[in-house]
C-alpha cells in the first residue's frame, strides 16, 4: 500500500455540487480510469479517500486535495491523463503525488490554511454589485482590517460562540477589485471568507444582505505549516509529496 494526494481544480457548472457529489464523481472516475485504489475490509468495502477540506457550494477551486491508498504505483502522469479522460468538464485533476504513510501526514490533518480570491459580483442580469456599495468601500475594508479585534458570533451546528477574526486572517491585500486573502483553516481554527466579508458589511451597510450577495469566491490553494518554535511556515499540500 502507499498513500497518494490528488490535486484538482473545480470550476463552471460543477461548483454547485455538493462535497458527497464530488465523493461518488471520483469514485466513479476511479474505476474507469482503472486507478488501483484501496478498499476497506469488511462486509461493505470502500473506496479509501479523504478530502483535506470540503468546498462550499457556489464557490470555485484551483486547489482542492483528495488523499487515497493504492494498491500498487502508478505513474503520476499517466494516472492524472486517465482520470481526466474518464472525468467531465468542471473537475480537472491537476497531480498525483505519493505522500507519507503517517496518518498525521493527511490533508485534512495538516492543513492549517487556505487562501481565496474575493470577486465584486456581477450577475447574468447585469446587476453589478460594486454600484451597491459606498465609492470608499475598498478604503473602510482597509480600516476595518485594520483593527486589532474584529469580534463576531460564530455558529456551528451545536452552538454559538465569540470569536475574534483578526488573528485568523494572515495576509491580505487588494487585486484590482478584487481582494485576495490568506485564512486560517483546518480542524483546529477555521475561518470562511463570507464571515469575514459578511462582517464587513454589517459595519458600512445598515440593510445588507449576505455577502454571498456582493462577493463571489474563488479558493486557490491550501496549506500546511511546517514552522518551528511557533514561527508559521505555510507550504502547499501538493509541495510535500513526490511525482511517482
Amino acid at each position: 500500500m502507499l498513500k497518494a494526494r490528488i490535486k484538482f481544480r473545480k470550476y463552471g457548472v460543477l461548483r454547485f455540487i455538493g462535497h458527497l457529489d464530488v465523493m461518488r464523481y471520483f469514485q466513479k472516475v476511479m474505476r474507469r480510469a482503472d486507478i488501483p485504489i484501496a478498499f476497506t475490509g469488511g462486509y461493505s468495502p470502500h473506496m479509501i479517500m479523504s478530502f483535506a477540506s470540503p468546498l462550499g457550494i457556489g464557490l470555485e477551486s484551483e486547489g482542492e486535495y483528495l488523499d487515497i491508498e493504492l494498491t500498487e504505483p502508478v505513474e503520476s502522469r499517466e494516472a492524472v491523463r486517465r482520470m481526466n479522460e474518464a472525468g467531465v468538464d468542471g473537475i480537472e485533476v491537476v497531480s498525483l503525488r505519493q505522500i507519507a504513510e503517517e496518518k498525521k501526514m493527511t490533508g485534512m490533518t495538516i492543513l492549517a490554511a487556505a487562501d481565496y480570491l474575493i470577486i465584486p459580483a456581477v450577475y447574468a442580469e447585469q446587476k453589478d454589485m460594486r454600484r451597491m456599495l459606498p465609492e470608499d468601500w475598498q478604503l473602510r475594508f482597509r480600516a476595518f482590517t485594520g483593527q486589532d479585534e474584529i469580534r463576531v458570533v460564530k455558529q456551528t451546528k451545536r452552538s454559538e460562540r465569540e470569536v475574534n477574526l483578526r488573528p485568523l486572517i494572515y495576509h491580505w491585500e487588494f487585486r484590482g477589485d478584487n481582494i485576495y486573502m490568506k485564512l486560517a483553516a483546518g480542524s483546529t481554527e477555521n475561518l470562511k471568507p463570507d464571515l469575514v466579508m459578511d462582517a464587513f458589511l454589517k459595519t458600512i451597510l445598515t440593510d445588507a444582505d449576505e455577502a454571498s450577495c456582493y462577493f463571489t469566491y474563488r479558493r486557490l490553494e491550501m496549506y500546511a505549516d511546517v514552522g518551528e518554535d511557533g514561527e508559521r511556515k505555510l507550504v502547499t499540500l501538493e509541495s510535500l509529496g513526490e511525482e511517482i
